[in-house]
């Protein structure tokens, strides 16, 4: 059994629409799924598949992270898929720079998420005083690097140039192992 902690807000994200994610992640996860919505707290009880009660919790803390549930189904039938959280609180140790910082990571417009979400095919989302990212281990090593350009105070130039060839590279992966 694992308690999770999960912010109040995302609970109902969690429950979805008439309690169907949390049905469909308990029967995807063979767990069971024991949710308090006064304090945020997520009970994971192990089913027959501990494995799959892996995923679960790992589809928990990524929907608790911001992620729309529908990005993060995925997690429950891929073990390589993986969440990485980054807490932005370790660089900015006040709200305005907080908010300077994600907004460097989300771009004008979104513009950086989205070329970064197109060019690695990860999932990005920016919570709290969080950026995480759902992808494979490859593409998460590459997300990280990214985001400490930009942390460092990298110009966006730079770091979509990183991007472009990172994904030139992943391309390059792909078709060697066919």
């Amino acid at each position: 059994m694992t308690h999770l902690k999960i912010p109040k807000d995302r609970i109902g994200a969690i429950i979805g629409p008439k309690g169907q994610t949390k049905k469909f992640i308990e029967e995807k996860s063979s767990s069971q799924l024991n949710i308090d919505s006064e304090n945020g707290s997520v009970e994971v009880i192990q089913g027959d598949d501990p494995v799959g009660t892996l995923r679960a919790i790992e589809t928990i803390k990524a929907i608790g992270r911001g992620f729309n549930p529908e990005k993060t189904i995925p997690m429950l039938d891929d073990d390589l898929l993986m969440l990485e959280v980054i807490d932005l609180s370790k660089y900015a140790s006040t709200n305005k720079e907080m908010t300077r910082l994600k907004g460097r990571i989300i771009g004008k417009g979104g513009k950086t998420r989205e070329i970064a979400e197109n060019l690695i095919g990860v999932k990005i989302s920016i919570y709290g005083k969080t950026v995480s990212f759902i992808g494979y281990p490859e593409q998460i090593q590459i997300m990280r690097t990214a985001v400490e350009m930009l942390i460092e105070g990298a110009n966006h130039g730079p770091v979509y140039s990183f991007l472009e060839k990172k994904h030139k590279e992943l391309m390059q992966a792909q078709l060697d192992s066919y």
